[in-house]
């Protein structure tokens, strides 16, 4: 089974090194050549990592990383199964899956990494739209355990399985979710995010107060070291996305500070400064 990752920011890397250390032929595609080399170097930075915390054998990495190939073009995305992990824009989204749909046969699955915009809407113009599913990973995707896989309305229901049982060769935990905006995760976990904004933007308390109350309270990370750690464009992103399809409730205003960070370029770690600062 082959399979292709087009997009190669954090989350699609990651995508390919779950993929490649399962032991999976992996195409890793991004127009941008230097997106592609910062791909390849984080799959290699990761690999090394694990060998220096003893998780991985050193004289294995060579041959995990055979594994993978990496492309700008487009018309080299032919596979078995084919994530996208590209910006959270249903218009790009549908643009791309039209695409690959021209260029591959009627057996390969496409699956989109969307955070939230409900599959069906992706599927939609379409030849083939019983052939995409949702494969959500979190970020990191080569850590986080947990997969979920989305049916669209129209999604054949053996395309679902095979996704699940893919995921599960990851060594991930796969479940089933209904295609409604933000799944289960996103949905519930977004008024983390968005709460904590709130408190900031109403001078409740200090970012580096509200992290430490919710890392006291059990969660392993606050709200905006978590931001940074998912990029805070991304997150933003997915606000923004959820907040208009649930036709703009209230509870899901993304915050004006966040908008700011992303607007100065303060993308989180990925960038070296979000909330806070990193060494790049």
């Amino acid at each position: 089974m082959k399979i292709a990752v087009a997009g190669a920011g954090v989350m699609g890397s990651g995508i390919a090194l779950c993929s490649i250390q399962a032991g999976y032929e992996t195409l890793l595609f991004d127009l941008n050549a230097q997106a592609v080399d910062k791909g390849k170097a984080y799959i290699e930075n990761e690999l090394n990592k694990a060998v220096s915390k003893g998780k991985l054998a050193a004289d294995a990495v060579g041959g995990i990383l055979q594994k993978l190939t990496c492309t700008t073009h487009i018309k080299d995305l032919q596979a078995d199964l084919i994530i996208e992990a590209v910006v959270e824009k249903l218009d790009i989204k549908q643009s791309l899956f039209a695409e690959l749909e021209a260029i591959n046969g009627p057996k390969t699955i496409l699956a989109t990494n969307t955070s939230s915009i409900p599959i069906t809407q992706i599927a939609r113009g379409l030849s083939r739209p019983e052939r995409l599913v949702g494969i959500h990973f979190f970020n990191p995707a080569h850590l986080m355990k947990l997969v979920e896989i989305i049916s669209g309305a129209v999604t054949d229901s053996q395309v679902a399985q095979q996704s699940f049982d893919w995921a599960v060769s990851l060594g991930k935990k796969a479940v089933y979710a209904a295609d409604a905006p933000g799944f289960i995760v996103n949905r519930v976990a977004r008024h983390y995010y968005v709460e904590g904004l709130k408190v900031l933007e109403e001078q409740v308390a200090s970012m580096e107060a509200i992290d430490r109350l919710c890392e006291a309270s059990g969660f392993k990370m606050g709200p905006f070291r978590l931001m940074d750690l998912i990029g805070v464009d991304t997150n933003y992103s997915v606000t923004s996305s959820m907040y208009e399809l649930f036709g703009y409730d209230a509870k899901f205003r993304p915050s004006r500070i966040q908008k700011q960070k992303v607007d100065a370029g303060h993308h989180g770690r990925k960038s070296g400064q979000g909330f806070y600062t990193y060494e790049k």
